[in-house]
């Protein structure tokens, strides 16, 4: 893409993914976020200006007369000063889907959908083919522990015409993509009813050329909505030493180092894209073996040194708050989780208020702890009628212990009370820029030297 490109939201996993692209693709591109405005430090900034990505104020002063589009994204809302100086131009505003898709048109793409683990799976999928020696093109919504290094984000890999991406249902922008091949992952409720959830995958079904490679029960629902091949890997799993699962593929087990179940099912299917996209099954398993893990998906902070296990982890469905409470405790061998958790949004905590409390109470065990934070609000424009007291409730009913914590300062001070040798904390959420930091700083304060005294 030639010309001047603006990204709106630039600090976003996925917009900062998309605006390296765009660099790789020869336009120019600048880069506008509230976060930036307000000072707040992250390290996608460097790691922007690293990629060739110029930040300005997020006041309309990144739009010019010279600009040829406006990137965005669905959590960008409408009254944006970006927006506004974008109509006052006469520049066309795109979303970040759409952008994605054109750079992508005319390469072989595989793209990875569903409802979880989609990011995981996507990284696993570009490490292994690039391991393997095919040199993938990689735009991703999580960044790789082992390409986030040396001032690189991670979440975006410059290579040749095999492209690997991860598409996303939560706005039906993966209806923008026609992929060769894909991992439909799972199908269940999130951003929509079950009943819409399916007829959108299916409907995304239709544009695979190729073939699906499917997660258990997808290739059921997908049947007669496509003409791509259907290939439902099958579900042989076995767990193994602190936490790690591995699964039956092609007639030997595949598995990878981070814990939980999910993480053996994401390999699978991860290693089945990777041979019909022709990589070799032997260095496929290989790969997986060495892989180092995505950013926030199960990512140990203590670096295996810890008398505490600290993780930080993106979930934020019920889903996903399941299955990463469920790891934690296999890493633990059995042992106590302690969990803290930010909603990302005052409509999914609604909307899915009961179905959180089901899963944290039916995850956690007799000496489990949750600490829920306020409800993330980045401004603009939404109805605040649910707080984390609401779900702290709900958890104590169902006889769980679950304390709202104020902020950070409140939930480092209950680690610290509360934490003892051999449990893990498990940090997770979305959109908060800063669950990160809580995390290592829980690391610091739990594994520190002085604490380490107190265990000795």
């Amino acid at each position: 893409m030639k010309g001047h490109v603006h990204v709106a939201g630039v600090g976003g996993v996925g917009m900062s993914a998309l605006a390296q692209a765009l660099v790789w693709s020869g336009a120019r591109v600048t880069g506008s976020d509230r976060l930036w405005d307000r000072g707040v430090e992250m390290p996608v900034w460097e790691g922007l200006r690293r990629a060739g990505v110029e930040l300005v104020r997020q006041d309309g002063s990144g739009v010019d007369g010279e600009t040829v589009a406006v990137a965005y994204s669905t959590a960008v809302e409408e009254g944006n000063p970006d927006f506004a100086a974008a109509r006052r131009c006469g520049v066309a505003l795109r979303h970040r889907a759409e952008l994605l898709a054109e750079l992508a048109e005319g390469k072989r793409v595989a793209a990875v959908a569903g409802t979880a683990g989609k990011t995981t799976t996507t990284g696993m999928a570009g490490w292994v083919l690039e391991q393997t020696g095919m040199d993938p093109t990689v735009v991703n919504g999580g960044g790789l522990v082992d390409w986030a290094r040396g001032g690189l984000l991670g979440n975006a890999r410059k290579g040749g015409e095999t492209w690997v991406l991860e598409v996303d249902e939560s706005d039906r922008s993966l209806l923008r993509f026609r992929p060769a091949w894909s991992v439909l992952t799972n199908i269940s409720q999130d951003h929509f009813s079950l009943e819409e959830v399916r007829a959108l995958f299916r409907e995304y079904a239709g544009r695979v050329t190729e073939g699906v490679v499917c997660g258990e029960g997808v290739a059921e629902v997908l049947r007669g909505a496509t003409g791509a091949e259907l290939v439902e890997v099958p579900t042989v799993l076995e767990e193994g030493s602190g936490g790690a699962w591995r699964g039956l593929w092609r007639g030997r087990w595949v598995g990878v180092a981070q814990p939980g179940r999910h993480n053996a099912l994401n390999a699978v299917l991860a290693a089945e894209l990777c041979a019909r996209m022709g990589a070799e099954e032997g260095a496929v398993a290989e790969a997986l073996g060495r892989f180092g893990g995505v950013q926030r998906r199960m990512e140990r902070v203590d670096a295996g040194r810890g008398r505490v296990r600290v993780y930080d982890d993106y979930a934020h469905n019920p889903a996903k708050v399941g299955a990463a409470w469920a790891a934690a405790r296999a890493a633990g061998g059995g042992g106590r989780v302690l969990g803290v958790w930010r909603p990302h949004g005052f409509k999914p905590l609604r909307e899915m208020m009961e179905g959180f409390a089901e899963t944290f109470s039916g995850a956690m065990g007799e000496g489990d702890c949750l600490w829920v934070l306020p409800v993330y609000y980045a401004g603009g424009t939404t109805t605040a009628d649910v707080r984390a007291e609401d779900l702290t409730g709900r958890v104590r009913e169902r006889g769980r212990r679950a304390e709202a914590a104020e902020g950070y300062e409140d939930v480092l001070e209950g680690l610290v009370r509360e934490a003892r040798e051999g449990d893990t904390v498990v940090v997770m959420g979305a959109r908060d820029p800063g669950l990160s930091g809580l995390a290592r700083e829980a690391d610091r304060r739990l594994n520190g030297e002085e604490r380490r005294k107190e265990y000795a």
